[in-house]
């Protein structure tokens, strides 16, 4: 394959022996070519600047300036640069933040040679590859997200609890030491927050979604 055909890649580890292993690595295929490498988030964003690559393998635990960082500048740059992720973690946190920064991929080190070489031609035809480990921890993520609280404000969260208790507003105020017509208005604005019409459905919706202990 021709130099002007091939995929021109780019390296970015903050440990050299890792650079070197994935140049040797790069040069084993004709369709890729390696174009430059960066020891350093800062260092990335400059080569991103001067190189252009078409695919930048991105490590994510760097000092100064991290890779989930320097792809977000890359990517905001230069949109046509695609990033994969190329990293030893593999926590919720790195991954979710990877690829809200504009990763088109997220894959672990310990990646066979014909896995991350397809990965690289993947994302070069814009292309998504995740490591297992990658995808659960999304999944995890989506799965176990914090409820939503509705904005509710604290005193509304307090006048909720008492409603799941089965409380009338008379009881209520009685309760907190407040007029009816306060608990009335704190009641209407729940009722709004929450998109229901009933006290029965927002009891439904706070026990569903823990908005009370």
């Amino acid at each position: 394959m021709s130099a002007s055909n091939s995929i021109r890649v780019a390296i970015v580890d903050d440990h050299a022996v890792v650079r070197s292993g994935l140049g040797a690595f790069l040069l084993a295929f004709e369709d890729l070519e390696l174009v430059g490498e960066a020891g350093s988030g800062a260092e990335a964003i400059r080569l991103g600047d001067e190189v252009q690559p078409d695919v930048i393998l991105m490590d994510l635990v760097m000092p100064e300036m991290d890779g989930a960082t320097a792809t977000r500048q890359i990517r905001r740059q230069h949109p046509h640069i695609q990033v994969i992720a190329l990293t030893s973690f593999k926590e919720e946190e790195l991954v979710q933040n990877a690829l809200e920064a504009g990763a088109i991929s997220y894959l672990l080190k310990n990646v066979s040679a014909n896995e991350l070489v397809e990965a690289i031609r993947a994302a070069h035809a814009g292309r998504s590859t995740l490591a297992p480990e990658a995808a659960q921890a999304l999944i995890h993520a989506a799965t176990h997200a914090p409820a939503p609280h509705f904005d509710l404000t604290p005193r509304e969260l307090e006048v909720l609890a008492l409603i799941v208790e089965g409380l009338n507003n008379t009881e209520i105020a009685k309760r907190l030491v407040v007029s009816r017509s306060t608990v009335k208005f704190h009641v209407s604005s729940i009722l709004s927050k929450l998109g229901v019409s009933s006290r029965t459905e927002a009891v439904a919706l706070a026990v569903q979604n823990h908005l009370v202990s």
